[in-house]
């Protein structure tokens, strides 16, 4: 009788662990995209999608960490105009409950059509900081000197 619920009681803690590992993974990958968006001068965006979906290749491919696989992440760049303002990213993905949780879904978040948990991630950093003083050439003459 022991067995059965130390066994549900341990399928109960696995989701959670599961959305917080992908959680976890998610904001990193964003963090960096959005430092790399601030600071990079890649032409385009597919450099930066591409490199978040590296990042998220961490993620294993298992509908309990994430469903629909590895392309299906929803990532979002927005630039700042001529490296100043603000740059954001968004990366939003879906989580297929555990059956014993598919019922709680609803109440733990945002759910698509097919009951999976929606979870979606934001970072924004300034791309220039407003104590910064001057443009990138007087800082080279800066460092020349």
């Amino acid at each position: 009788m022991l067995i059965p619920a130390f066994l549900l009681l341990l399928l109960l803690m696995l989701q959670p662990v599961c959305l917080l590992y992908t959680r976890s993974v998610m904001e990193s990958t964003a963090a960096e995209t959005a430092r790399l968006l601030a600071t990079g001068d890649a032409d385009g965006d597919e450099a930066y999608r591409s490199f978040a979906l590296r990042r998220l290749a961490a993620i294993p491919d298992l509908s309990i960490f994430h469903a629909g696989g590895p392309l299906a992440w929803d990532i979002e760049l927005t630039r700042a105009p001529a490296a100043e303002g603000e740059v954001e990213v968004v990366i939003a993905g879906a989580v297929c409950p555990l059956p014993i949780l598919g019922a709680f879904a609803a109440t733990m978040g945002e759910t698509n059509a097919r009951g999976d948990i929606l979870m979606r991630v934001s970072v924004s950093y300034e791309a220039r900081p407003e104590w910064l003083e001057g443009d990138y050439a007087s800082w080279i003459e800066a460092w020349n000197e």
